[in-house]
């Protein structure tokens, strides 16, 4: 039986291997986030930047208009940067269901992705994110921290969603 964050994950792998952004959606974020971090949502691959409109845009029709959570779903996964390739997805994926005590020994692009959320948020900081755009995006992956707190969930379940 399928948990729901295998299904999770089998379709973020299908949506991954032809991801495509709109003219008209990298225009919004451009607008919304300003050219500094702009700059850092252009500097991410093509399936994260499709994945951070995906969450934006579910945050957005969902009602939110809370500007620090809004930019935190457009940049919450700035820190993967632009080398990670689909198959170090997949392995961190993978190790992380059969072999999660491998994980914390990981090097590379895989590590990368295990290290993402304060590596975006450093990258936030130097790029002077809202320190609250800062701590959503170092707390996005840490579901044992921060219990309680609504805009961290908010965030989350939009990014669980998509």
């Amino acid at each position: 039986m399928s948990s729901p964050r295998t299904l999770y994950r089998a379709r973020q792998f299908w949506g991954a291997l032809r991801p495509r952004v709109r003219a008209s959606e990298t225009e919004e974020a451009a607008r919304f986030l300003g050219p500094d971090l702009f700059a850092l949502f252009s500097a991410m691959t093509a399936r994260d930047q499709r994945h951070a409109v995906d969450v934006h845009s579910r945050l957005r029709d969902g009602g939110c208009d809370d500007p620090d959570i809004l930019a935190a779903a457009l940049l919450h996964d700035v820190g993967k940067g632009s080398r990670i390739k689909l198959w170090h997805r997949v392995v961190y994926v993978v190790l992380t269901v059969v072999h999660p005590s491998l994980v914390s020994r990981l090097r590379g692009g895989i590590a990368t992705l295990r290290d993402h959320s304060e590596l975006g948020a450093q990258l936030l900081a130097q790029a002077a994110a809202s320190p609250e755009v800062v701590r959503l995006v170092r707390e996005h992956e840490r579901p044992h921290r921060a219990p309680g707190d609504g805009r961290l969930a908010i965030l989350r379940a939009a990014d669980d969603a998509c």
